[in-house]
């Protein structure tokens, strides 16, 4: 079993605390799976990750920027793709703006709903429509 000593670590970690940082979440990457660099030795997983660090067989910049994806508690947002951006204008055949109606199918619902209506009954709806008031 070989001995590391903090002194081994900060000539490459300067700072104590960072290490400890560091060195906990290396310690915590070799619990999830991770392949040490070195050679176990009959080493717990804390000293392995001191060891690691010390001998400068893993990449310091990659453990810092895993632990502070670890720490952030909110994900990154994602960009939405070209082709999940969804209609959000709703109509009858979406209400909920969930479905996406093609131009021709917004012009059919349209005229079959004209072709419902008496000239009177238009008139009546263009009139309300245009005072505020909705009779339906």
């Amino acid at each position: 079993m070989a001995r590391v000593t903090v002194e081994d670590c900060i000539q490459r970690v300067p700072n104590r605390f960072e290490l400890v940082l560091l060195a906990a979440q290396r310690a915590r990457a070799l619990n999830a799976g991770e392949e040490p660099t070195l050679d176990r030795d009959n080493d717990k997983n804390p000293i392995i990750a001191l060891r690691e660090i010390a001998e400068a067989t893993i990449d310091l910049k990659r453990l810092e920027n895993d632990l502070i994806r670890s720490l952030v508690r909110v994900p990154e947002p994602e960009e939405p793709k070209e082709d999940q951006v969804n209609d959000i204008v709703p109509t009858d055949q979406n209400i909920f703006g969930m479905h996406d109606v093609s131009p021709e199918e917004e012009a059919a619902v349209a005229a079959s709903e004209l072709d419902e209506l008496s000239p009177d009954d238009l008139t009546a709806a263009i009139e309300a429509e245009l005072s505020g008031q909705q009779d339906r």
